[in-house]
């Protein structure tokens, strides 16, 4: 009997496989520092029972599975709407709801006890997974549920009685916590227990942030229908402070559903200590996955302060600051620093972050004595050159500049004239330059000067 080889990986196209190959090893060192960064944070991770329904959850559950093997600590908290309102059509029971709550009477908690012990059921199976052969394969996930939510009765609203469904009083950090460190991945239901033995409906929403908060999360993360948040022109917005999502928030009327329904959430959470929270598509195969691991990320992300800022550099930025100006050093574009010269000169330094990253660096040198002061090593990540971090630089340093009561700004370029000269820079010669610049200027580099005054 006659077989057919397995084509190996050598025996495909040898520029497909360089390519695909490349792309690989670019995506892999590009989300290295996102592994390193999330490696023991407590990430809360909540979605609808329409996500659990949905024959794409097997995707979800994969993702979830590659954050725990990463180190990430998962605390998955489940939605069950959808399951409830089939059970209480079975049992023919009105669906009853005030300002978007459910109504829970004591009929209706029996139906959402049995929904979500379905739908827990289904997702301590489906994380139980080991196929071989499969994203799962050799995962030996513990999953770990329980009465970790206490809970207190909603009460009246707008006249009517809430009956059973209630709202968060207490979070069992401390059971929840020790389950992370031995390891499990916590599963919690939207339901909660009071001391008295009363058990109570919950929102989704609601015990997400609340457990986000109390557990002082690293991240905050919603599933959902919208891919994000978008503003009157329906442009996705990648990232929001709290207070342009306040801003949004004051006209619902131009959001989706489903924003209105969690943007507010993350917005309590980051304003009490979450760092972040991010608004994803269910819909996208692998959203998890793109919005922790890449820069751009694929929904919207929420934190209480905005993502971009500069400062002033410290040691702790040295390797940071090396790695932007050290391509531009080998092309020539900069002069060579030494580790030990940034470690001398590092109060010089300014530097642009974006959550958390050094994106972007520049240097003031002053001349005091005559008034002066040079910009140097003005560098920024090439995936954010064309969003005008260069230029804030710049002006950054220009009102260091002025604080400092110099007169102008003298810069030394080989590359980037044009650039200065849009900018209100004029061409000098180099016998403008300070007494002190001037006996250092290296002919050999030939640098043009430029000068700004200020």
């Amino acid at each position: 009997m006659s077989t057919v080889p397995i084509p190996r990986p050598s025996d495909a196209t040898p520029a497909a496989t360089s390519a695909a190959m490349r792309g690989f090893v670019q995506w892999i060192r590009g989300a290295a520092p996102y592994v390193h960064a999330f490696r023991g944070k407590t990430f809360v991770i909540a979605f609808g029972g329409e996500v659990v329904a949905d024959d794409s959850f097997l995707g979800v559950v994969h993702d979830l599975n590659l954050l725990h093997a990463l180190g990430i600590r998962l605390v998955v908290i489940h939605g069950m709407r959808p399951q409830i309102e089939v059970i209480l059509a079975q049992q023919s029971i009105e669906n009853r709801y005030q300002n978007g709550m459910r109504v829970t009477d004591p009929a209706t908690m029996d139906c959402a006890l049995e929904a979500a012990g379905q739908v827990r059921s289904r997702i301590e199976a489906l994380l139980s997974l080991g196929i071989p052969n499969s994203p799962m394969s050799g995962s030996r996930n513990r999953v770990s549920s329980g009465n970790y939510i206490i809970a207190k009765p909603m009460g009246v609203i707008d006249g009517v009685d809430m009956q059973l469904t209630g709202e968060t009083r207490r979070v069992d950090t401390q059971a929840i916590q020790q389950r992370l460190e031995d390891g499990d991945i916590v599963l919690i239901s939207p339901i909660g227990y009071s001391p008295t033995g009363e058990i109570f409906n919950l929102t989704l929403e609601e015990v997400a942030m609340q457990v986000a908060v109390r557990m002082q999360a690293h991240k905050l993360i919603f599933l959902m229908d919208a891919d994000g948040v978008r503003n009157s022109r329906r442009h996705l917005l990648t990232d929001l402070s709290t207070k342009e999502a306040e801003a949004l928030l004051e006209k619902p009327e131009r959001l989706s559903p489903d924003v209105r329904h969690y943007l507010p959430c993350a917005v309590r959470a980051c304003d009490n200590g979450v760092k972040r929270a991010h608004l994803l598509s269910r819909h996208t195969d692998g959203a998890l996955l793109i919005e922790l691991f890449t820069r751009d990320g694929v929904g919207t992300m929420v934190s209480a302060t905005p993502l971009a800022h500069m400062r002033s550099a410290t040691i702790d930025d040295v390797g940071g600051i090396i790695s932007i100006i050290e391509p531009l050093e080998e092309a020539g574009v900069l002069v060579r620093r030494s580790r030990e010269r940034l470690e001398a000169e590092i109060e010089r330094f300014i530097i642009a972050e974006y959550d958390s990253q050094i994106i972007g660096c520049a240097a003031l040198y002053a001349f005091p004595n005559e008034g002066v002061g040079e910009l140097a090593a003005l560098a920024v990540d090439p995936d954010f050159q064309r969003e005008g971090y260069g230029e804030a630089l710049m002006r950054e340093i220009e009102f260091r500049a002025r604080k400092l009561k110099l007169k102008s700004l003298y810069v030394l370029t080989t590359r980037t004239s044009g650039w200065f000269l849009e900018r209100g820079f004029e061409l000098v010669s180099v016998n403008d330059l300070p007494q002190e610049k001037r006996a250092l200027y290296n002919y050999q580099r030939n640098s043009l000067v430029y000068r700004k005054n200020l």
